[in-house]
């Protein structure tokens, strides 16, 4: 036998002939003997409630009939097991407050430490001082069971705290002789169960049930969460009671955990027999105890919202000669005695409703007669003579039929419902005057106390009113107190304080959840300025010290770090960012904390707390052990030189060297000659001197290199570039254009500056329809020299990834007008090199970010942004992880010169230079007052030009001055290629020149044209119809709305609507000859009219690894063409009508009718006349609207259908995916750009993922994945011809194909 104790309240003691009085639970547990089976007798039924006072339904015994597996049940000291014991998570794990095998050597728990300060005070067990500490690993919380609350909080949950729960019974009736009569087994069975306590206001039964067991009730399957150690549960039968912990209590009160549905009432002991019931279980973490609770109210036979309208109806239209209330109390006590008649005295008579006496009591109206169906009165005819009369017919209640049987049961269950009702109506101090209440035979008394006693929530259990006044109902700490699992009546420091320790037990894995409400609730004591305990403080910076933190904590700790837009890194904090780069991040942030000696000291212990805290955060090791390893003990650089005696100027060979020398000649000062190589190794940035002290092995001065051919070169960042690293990698998969490049690797520089061109010549070549200047065609030259320079090292560099030149980020992120503006704004600007020839521009000028064209057919330069309208539409602008702009281009190049004393290498840079780059770059670094970047041809310097109009600065700009447009960079790149390219002795150069090998392969020609929308139009304004031929670089697809592929999207580009000149016009454009590479721009920035405000469209758009462009030829079939313009105006239509429907203004629609109609039909909280034909129309409103949306969408499916198979054998202008371009973030304003280039052209099925620095190899379905949902999406496409060579994706320098030719 089992011994459990104490026994439960919710069971009941069986009583003696001697004593019939409810027993109280005996203070300590003790075996008692158990007479055979074959002994036990059922209790007398006419005994059975006892003849002093009925004691309820919780003390009420059940005789289970004879063929029952269950036992009888008795309230006794040793327990058979209920044939269930599920099994402990881990059969080898140890107990909780028992120390695990593994950590013995580690630490101990807090009570064999001994806990300091005023946690010691608070009364907990089974905490364990490793799992606290790292709460973040888990590994180490796996078997603890999640949040739980304490008592006073599991009472309001168990039932509404407003309403009150009864436990029933029944006296004896009266003898009657009557054939039928209920026997006393069948009115006390028909309490729906012993442990079933009444509500009055749900006319309705809660099963409750709590005891202390070491056996848990049957449960229906393993839970999902966790289950508390059972071994430690039975340890103890019940945290609190008198004498229950012999030694004091080990815990303040219960800690309950919740596990929903999960024990099925039919298979208790005794069973519930009325239907399906599931019961949520709480259990207890600490003791023996749990609970079992009904989820919801069991309803009673006469539905609540029918006994509230006939009491309503009674209390407000009383009897003449009655109370309100005594009215209410005669027309329920007749229902009853309808009932009792029935029972008692079978009476089978009809009951006419127009009866005077009838009608006077209980009254006649839809309400009574829902009432009385209910209780299975229907309404009939009574036959009087000729006619007949309505009149209440009663149901048969012979226990020899079915319906009989099932009608006796409910009429019983309807009896003791109406009896209790009236018994606790009646309680009410409110005066009935002189009316005399009937007898009733049902008794009802507050379960209230006894259940709160039962789960440790009484109010001598758990005092209340300690709360100070200012914070009773102070809404804002509501979330506080629940997450704690506490009541704020319930307040005192000891019980907030176990509260806190408790949940952070049982669920270490929210331990900083648990810490910030805790908080909240101290530091708004705090603010009010409320008398806060002591020990509740201590309790705060003891916790502070095991380094817990808040949300709030961790947005400083993120900024400290660096990180997010305004930092100086300009990175966001996400999953994407590894540890690597945070442990650099914050060696760079202490490097840099020297720069202000007198508060490096807390800069650097910020820098070191934040890392801790941002390493607990992510759960990480790698980041732990960083911080645990370099945090050091505040050692200035000056002292660590010193310690060594050595200059600071020393290189690290011979640094190596002399610290090796220190160590043998004073090993008693070697952690402290650590410390200080430590600092140096921080101060320098050296990794080599990292690897010596991890490994105490010198690793050289060599870098780690990835020597396979197979895999491309990364490009680290320099600051808020990352789009700019995917244009140049992108430029290097290119094959003829690397050509033209790497031609130029090793040009002199002489050579670039002193080439001469007349002004003739100058005025023979074009490039983007202009004329270029000397300077431009200077700058172009440099920056195509550095740009064949990065190429050289991508091809033949061993290492990794490779960081480009400054100054080559600054020549394609600045154009010439930002420097020529800049040096306007400095009142003043070189033009000796410019001729007049270089001001004479008779074509439209490339447009840039701040210059929105006239007209649609003005310019073919790009739109102004990737992510933008098309130019026809209007420039918009997508920044990227950008800060605001602070410095000009010079000062911001210069300073991100000046952070380092040399220039960066060809070879490689470590993720630290990285960062420094970046913070070099930003605007919160002083500018050095020495350095000024000039212009040696400054010194004969022409007369100032006008002063200019100021352009509007972008709210965030990129790391040189105003440029921030991705567009404006791959116009401005594309445009310093062709123009250093240029041949200046050759024949002049038109548009349509193909010997520039960026006109070559990036370029086609569109024609456009301008129609008007109506024939009526068309003759008014003949004279503005235009056609032209131009030039086009990039084709535009608007993002806008889902479910449309890039065939949808090509064929708005290709007929749209426009405005010009305040007149609407359709522009119908066709492609005369196609590029070898077709770059399509996906524009997602769009506009809210509402808002006011620009935003990212995350729109999926589909695209495939094959397109082909022939219906989009001026050469194709014009009668295919028309009947295409015809199917896609009807395809747009039906689109149109589905998104209305589903996403429009107060879209969608069919949900919305649905949800209306629901509530009409089912809602009881306002009391609405019913209104059955709205209701019904409601319904059909929404089957009309699904109907709709079904034929909308597969007319929709069809046309599409239609389309494509229009096209499907015009497959000669193919085009095969090669680059896809991403952009991730949610606004338009910043984010991170990548892309994915081809293995082309030997492994077309291979992909390559190039960010940043880092280059790994993808599978296909990543590159063509449904982006829907994620803020990475597509911003360019690649297509290059098929059959076509331009793409060469991985070009490196094999050595091995050198010997193999010797």
């Amino acid at each position: 036998m089992t011994h459990d104790s104490p026994p439960p309240a919710g069971l009941r003691r069986r009583t003696s002939t001697t004593d019939k009085r409810p027993q109280t639970p005996p203070a300590q547990s003790r075996p008692i003997s158990i007479p055979p089976a074959t002994t036990r007798k059922a209790i007398d039924t006419a005994t059975f409630y006892g003849p002093t006072k009925a004691t309820g339904s919780s003390h009420t015994a059940y005789i289970p009939p004879e063929r029952s597996p269950f036992r009888e049940p008795e309230l006794i000291m040793e327990e058979e097991p209920i044939p269930h014991d599920p099994p402990t998570w881990s059969e080898t794990a140890a107990s909780w407050g028992e120390p695990h095998t593994d950590w013995d050597a580690i630490a101990t728990t807090v009570e064999e430490w001994g806990e300091q300060g005023a946690a010691r005070k608070v009364a907990i067990d089974g905490r364990e001082d490793k799992e606290e500490v790292h709460w973040f690993d888990p590994a180490l919380r796996a078997l603890r069971p999640g949040p739980g609350l304490l008592p006073p909080l599991l009472a309001d949950l168990l039932h509404d705290p407003e309403h009150a729960l009864y436990s029933v019974s029944t006296v004896p009736h009266p003898p009657s002789t009557a054939p039928f009569v209920p026997s006393p087994d069948e009115v006390r069975t028909a309490i729906p169960h012993p442990n079933a306590y009444y509500c009055k206001d749900h006319n309705g039964w809660v099963f409750l049930l709590w005891r202390s067991s070491t056996v848990l009730p049957p449960l229906i399957k393993e839970p999902d969460i966790p289950l508390p150690d059972q071994a430690r549960r039975k340890r103890t039968a019940s945290c609190v009671g008198e004498g229950e912990q012999p030694f004091g209590p080990a815990n303040l009160t219960h800690h309950w955990h919740l596990y929903e549905n999960a024990v099925d009432a039919s298979k208790l002991n005794p069973p519930y027999t009325h239907g399906k019931l599931l019961l949520n279980l709480y259990l207890c973490c600490q003791c023996s105890m749990y609970c079992l609770v009904s989820d919801g109210v069991i309803p009673g036979v006469i539905p609540s919202s029918l006994v509230d309208e006939f009491t309503r109806d009674k209390l407000s239209h009383p009897a003449v000669d009655k109370t309100p209330r005594a009215t209410v109390v005669a027309a329920w006590e007749t229902i009853l005695t309808i009932l009792d008649n029935r029972l008692w005295r079978d009476e089978k008579r009809a009951l006419p409703i127009s009866r005077p006496r009838f009608r006077g009591k209980v009254g006649w109206g839809a309400v009574v007669q829902q009432v009385f169906e209910a209780i299975s009165f229907p309404l009939g005819d009574l036959p009087l003579g000729d006619s007949t009369e309505p009149a209440l017919q009663p149901p048969s209640i012979d226990p020899a039929t079915v319906e009989g049987k099932a009608s006796r049961s409910k009429l019983l269950r309807a009896w003791i419902e109406v009896g209790a009702w009236l018994t606790i109506f009646e309680k009410s101090k409110d005066s009935l005057q002189d009316y005399n209440p009937m007898v009733i035979f049902v008794k009802a008394e507050s379960a209230r106390d006894m259940y709160q006693t039962g789960i440790g929530a009484h109010v001598s259990q758990i005092a209340r009113g300690l709360l100070p006044g200012v914070l009773q109902g102070y809404a804002e700490l509501d979330p506080s107190w629940r997450i704690l699992g506490m009541t704020p009546s319930t307040y005192s420091w000891e019980l907030l304080a176990f509260a806190y320790l408790a949940q952070c037990r049982c669920d270490p894995a929210n331990t900083m959840v648990y810490f910030t409400h805790l908080w909240t609730i101290v530091h708004t004591m705090l603010q009010l300025g409320l008398n806060v305990p002591q020990d509740l403080q201590t309790i705060i910076t003891q916790e502070r010290s095991r380094f817990r933190f808040t949300p709030h904590d961790l947005t400083d700790a993120v900024k400290v770090l660096g990180f997010g837009r305004d930092g100086d890194l300009h990175v966001e904090l996400d999953s994407d960012v590894d540890d690597d780069f945070i442990a650099q991040a914050w060696r760079s942030a202490r490097q840099r904390a020297w720069q202000n000696p007198a508060d490096a000291s807390i800069t650097r212990a910020k820098l070191n707390d934040a890392l801790r805290l941002v390493a607990e955060f992510r759960g990480s090791d790698k980041l732990l052990k960083v911080w645990n390893e370099e945090k050091g003990t505040g050692m200035s650089p000056e002292t660590a030189f010193s310690t060594l005696e050595v200059p600071r100027d020393v290189d690290e060979t011979m640094l190596l060297t002399v610290y090796s020398m220190r160590i043998e000649d004073q090993p008693s000062q070697g952690e402290r000659m650590r410390e200080a190589l430590s600092v140096i190794a921080e101060v320098t940035n050296s990794d080599r001197l990292r690897q010596f002290l991890a490994t105490g092995q010198d690793p050289g001065d060599g870098t780690i290199t990835n020597t396979s051919p197979e895999m491309p070169r990364g490009l680290n960042q320099l600051g808020n570039t990352c789009y700019l690293n995917s244009l140049l990698q992108y430029f290097y998969t290119i094959k003829d254009l690397r050509e033209a490049i790497t031609s130029l690797a090793h040009a002199d520089a002489k050579t670039l500056d002193d080439s001469k061109f007349t002004d003739d010549d100058l005025k023979r070549h074009r490039v983007g329809g202009r004329l270029v200047t000397r300077r431009e065609i200077a700058r172009s030259k440099k920056f195509v020299n550095l740009l064949a320079e990065l190429f050289f090292n991508m091809e033949y560099c061993e290492n990794p990834a490779i960081t480009p030149e400054i100054e080559l980020a600054k020549l394609a992120l600045v154009t010439t007008q930002d420097e020529e503006e800049d040096e306007a704004e400095k009142a003043g600007t070189d033009s000796s090199n410019d001729t007049d020839a270089t001001l004479v521009d008779d074509m439209p000028p490339r447009p840039v970010y701040d210059r929105v064209p006239s007209s649609p057919l003005q310019g073919s330069g790009s739109a102004g942004s990737v992510l933008g309208k098309r130019t026809r539409d209007g420039d918009s602008v997508m920044d990227v992880d950008s800060p605001p702009h602070v410095a000009s281009p010079t000062e911001r190049v210069e300073m991100a010169k000046a952070a380092s004393p040399s220039s960066p290498s060809h070879d490689t840079q470590d993720a630290t230079e990285f960062i420094a780059d970046a913070i070099a770059s930003s605007s919160k670094l002083p500018t050095p007052a020495d350095v000024e970047m000039k212009d040696e041809a400054q010194s004969n310097r022409a007369p100032p030009l006008p002063p200019r109009k100021p352009r509007q600065t972008e709210d965030s700009v990129m790391m040189f001055g105003r440029q921030h447009d991705v567009s404006e960079c791959m116009d401005n790149c594309m445009f310093q290629i062709e123009t250093a390219l240029l041949d200046f002795q050759g024949m002049a150069t038109s548009d349509d020149d193909k010997t520039s090998p960026v006109k070559r392969l990036f370029y086609g020609k569109k024609r456009q044209r301008l129609t008007s929308l109506s024939p009526t139009d068309d003759a008014r304004h003949q004279s503005s119809i235009h056609e032209k031929e131009d030039l086009f670089s990039h084709l535009h697809v608007n993002v806008a709305d889902e479910g449309f592929d890039l065939y949808d999207g090509l064929a708005r580009y290709f007929d749209d609507v426009v405005e010009l000149g305040g007149q609407k016009k359709r522009m119908e454009v066709s492609l005369v000859d196609l590029p070898p590479l077709l770059q399509i721009q996906l524009q997602r920035v769009q506009f809210n009219r509402e808002t006011q405000q620009a935003y990212k469209s995350q729109a999926y758009v589909k695209f495939g690894e094959t397109i082909y462009m022939d219906r989009f030829l001026d050469s194709a079939s014009p009668e295919k063409k028309a009947r295409s313009k015809e199917i896609q105006a009807e395809l747009t239509a039906a689109r149109d009508r589905v998104q209305r429907l589903t996403q429009g203004k107060h879209a969608p629609f069919a949900p919305a009718l649905a949800h209306v109609a629901e509530f009409l039909s089912k809602q009881t909280t306002f009391n609405l006349p019913a209104d059955e034909a709205l209701v019904a129309s409601l319904q059909d409103e929404e089957k009309l609207v699904t109907e709709q949306l079904r034929i909308e969408r597969e007319r929709t499916a069809h046309l599409k259908q239609q389309l494509e198979d229009i096209w499907k054998d015009d497959t000669l202008a193919a085009y095969e995916l090669t680059s896809v371009f991403i952009h991730r973030g949610s606004s338009p304003s910043w984010g991170h750009y990548f892309f994915y280039s081809r293995n082309l052209p030997d492994r077309p099925d291979a992909w390559f993922k190039y960010n940043d620095s880092d280059v790994s190899s993808v599978s296909k379905d990543e590159v063509l994945a449904d982006t829907t949902g994620s803020t990475a999406n597509p911003y360019m496409l690649v297509f290059v011809r098929k059959d076509c060579d331009a793409i060469e994706t991985v070009h490196r320098f094999n050595p091995e194909t050198i010997e193999e030719g010797e």
